[in-house]
């Protein structure tokens, strides 16, 4: 029998008959692999583990742990949930399903409105259609037969799409049972693999994502290969419900969203607290790291906004006025106002590298259901900082700006993992340009030993980028920090100057940013600190509760020593019970109380009272400021 050689992930080589399987494959490799299998990839492409080689390929086997492998889980869960929908309700016509982060959905039309007891009704029809053991069979249609299909089977949806198909493409769909769908697949190769599930809930959907078209009813769930795993997630759901930060926004009297500005939030005085704290942190950080701050104006003409390319590829997003018959826009970012700041001066190869910082107010045009708090806004502060060098500077500038991203993550405690985006197709920039870029960032993150995952053709138009996302305390992921190279705007932007050779050349650029969004940050500290701050970072620090009126002069007094070495206090002098005081401060998630009785006016002392250890008995006022100063000047977690 012919043989074929199978190139697997680690590089070694595999010779196996033409016409094996992917799941024959895995099995030759190893009986655990086999079975954990979900699917394969074949030459950059998924594919079904029944699918097979029958040339010489590079394939690497999917588990569950692989990102395209919970693709591929929770695609086939979304099937199994269609099929479940329409075994019960009749005449319900299917629109889309794909798998998501952390699960899936499906669209439905359907003359039946759906409850959240519907969803256990599903949830058993599922459990059948997962023991049934079906399995999932791909086949082809040519695009008429297909479309004569789907009306056979009265699925306006479907015909829809594959009328949006080119002329002479080949249709595939999977069948499973009794149901088919219009699907490019891969599925696995049988529903009993999916042995835990959960609906979690019903939302509307326009068809198409276009409010001029019908709305559908959207059915969200999760999927897992194990009951333990699929309880792990649902604690972390039910964790991040009660850490929602919107929720704990307006507890803690931090921001509010108010109708008179959907998507500008209003901050209060404690949430200006933490953000000028945080604002703080980042300007000494920076200051240290070399960097100079400047501002750039939030309006500026059209004639910038083409020149940037904005007013072009952007527009729709942009807020945009007339001042003296001129058009004007808000700035969506601050880059293009720092080219300008560059351009005021002529400069010379000795000035770099410029590192130029600006914690710019930005405006989007977010639509309306995409808002979500501070982690989805119009208006935000982006903590950005332009970089100008010479090609060799390149390197130590990216590791540079990585050790100061590390450093930020570390101090709130944050754990993080980081993508390195390559040249995509469309692409500005010549071959020599794209190499060298990509090299020297490729380079630094190994000197560095970050490792790092490769996106191949997923960079920016205008040069590669490095995006650093982080995990909070409950295993979710943001991608806040992010350094790009550029050569558009230089160029754009005729940026020049003077080299050894007393001839122009052009900069590179260097964008970055730490915090990202400063609004989105302060979102995730709030879910990720669960609102109990660190007391550095804390808007209230210590509060002071007086027992009675008669208390309350000497609470002032400790007060007024505090607030000599910055600490932030507030002393509770309302005339209420003691209980109900400390009660109010744990709800308040106030680092320390400190109540104040008639026995530490007699010994000039304070009964300390920690957030987050509880009783810590009587101290000297003395001692206790030199402590909490401790922890705010090291910024303790």
């Amino acid at each position: 029998m012919e043989q074929i050689k199978i190139t697997l992930k680690d590089g070694s080589v595999k010779e196996v008959a033409k016409g094996t399987t992917i799941l024959e494959l895995a099995k030759s490799i190893s009986g655990r692999l086999a079975k954990e299998a979900i699917a394969g990839e074949v030459d950059g492409e998924t594919k079904d583990l029944n699918y097979e080689l029958n040339r010489d390929c590079k394939v690497n086997v999917f588990r569950f742990e692989d990102e395209e492998g919970k693709d591929v889980f929770r695609h086939t869960s979304s099937h199994i949930l269609a099929q479940a929908v329409q075994r019960l309700f009749p005449g319900t016509k299917l629109a889309i399903g794909p798998a998501i982060e952390n699960g899936f959905y499906y669209d439905f039309d359907s003359e039946h409105k759906f409850s959240p007891e519907d969803l256990e009704k599903i949830e058993k029809e599922m459990n059948k259609i997962v023991k049934e053991d079906l399995h999932p069979e791909r086949f082809e249609l040519p695009r008429e037969e297909a479309i004569k299909y789907m009306q056979e089977k009265e699925e306006p949806y479907k015909v829809e799409l594959i009328r949006d198909l080119p002329e002479d493409a080949v249709i595939s769909f999977y069948k499973q049972g009794d149901f088919v769908d219009l699907c490019a697949g891969p599925h696995l190769p049988t529903t009993k693999v999916v042995k835990a599930f959960k609906l979690l809930s019903i939302a509307g959907a326009y068809w198409r994502g276009d409010e001029n078209r019908k709305m559908l009813q959207r059915i969200y769930g999760t999927s897992f290969p194990k009951k333990k795993l699929l309880d792990e997630h649902i604690h972390r759901l039910e964790e991040a419900k009660k850490r929602d930060h919107r929720k704990l926004g307006k507890e803690l009297k931090l921001f509010v969203m108010l109708e008179e500005g959907p998507g500008f939030p209003f901050f209060l005085p404690k949430g200006m607290e933490l953000k000028n704290t945080l604002m703080d942190y980042w300007r000494e950080v920076h200051k240290k790291a070399g960097y100079v701050e400047v501002e750039t104006p939030i309006i500026l003409n059209r004639r910038l906004w083409e020149t940037s390319g904005h007013w072009y590829h952007y527009k729709e997003n942009m807020y945009t006025l007339k001042i003296d018959e001129e058009d004007y826009a808000i700035k969506p970012m601050n880059c293009p106002g720092g080219m300008l700041v560059y351009n005021t001066e002529m400069r010379s190869y000795r000035d770099f590298p410029m590192r130029f910082g600006e914690v710019g107010r930005v405006h989007r045009h977010e639509l309306s259901g995409a808002l979500h708090g501070l982690m989805r806004v119009r208006a935000f502060t982006q903590d950005d900082a332009h970089i100008f060098m010479l090609p060799q500077q390149i390197k130590d500038e990216i590791k540079g700006v990585a050790k100061l991203i590390d450093e930020v993550y570390t101090k709130f405690g944050f754990k993080y993992h980081v993508e390195l985006s390559t040249r995509p197709e469309d692409s500005m920039g010549s071959d020599e340009e794209w190499e060298m870029a990509e090299n020297a960032l490729q380079e630094a993150l190994e000197e560095l030993k970050l490792p790092y995952k490769l996106n191949e053709g997923d960079g920016a138009f205008y040069g590669p980028k490095i995006d650093f996302h982080l995990e909070d305390c409950i295993g979710r992921t943001w991608q806040c920090g992010t350094i790009q190279l550029d050569f558009q705007l230089p160029q754009r932007f005729d940026l020049t100057y003077i080299g050894k050779d007393g001839e122009k050349h052009r900069p590179i650029v260097i964008h970055r940013v730490a915090f990202g969004s400063i609004e989105r940050f302060i979102g995730i500290l709030i879910e990720h600190f669960a609102g109990k701050f660190p007391t550095w970072l804390a808007p209230e620090q210590i509060r002071i509760l007086p027992i009675t009126d008669r208390h309350v002069e000497y609470a002032q007094s400790i007060a007024d020593i505090m607030k000599k070495s910055d600490i932030k206090v507030e002393v509770d002098s309302r005339n209420e019970k003691i209980g109900y005081k400390i009660r109010e401060a744990q709800l308040q998630k106030v680092p320390y109380m400190l109540i104040v009785g008639d026995k530490e006016v007699e010994t000039k002392t304070v009964s300390v009272r920690s957030r987050d250890k509880g009783e810590l008995g009587n101290q000297e006022i003395e001692g206790f400021v030199k402590q909490v100063k401790n922890e705010i000047m090291n910024r303790i977690l």
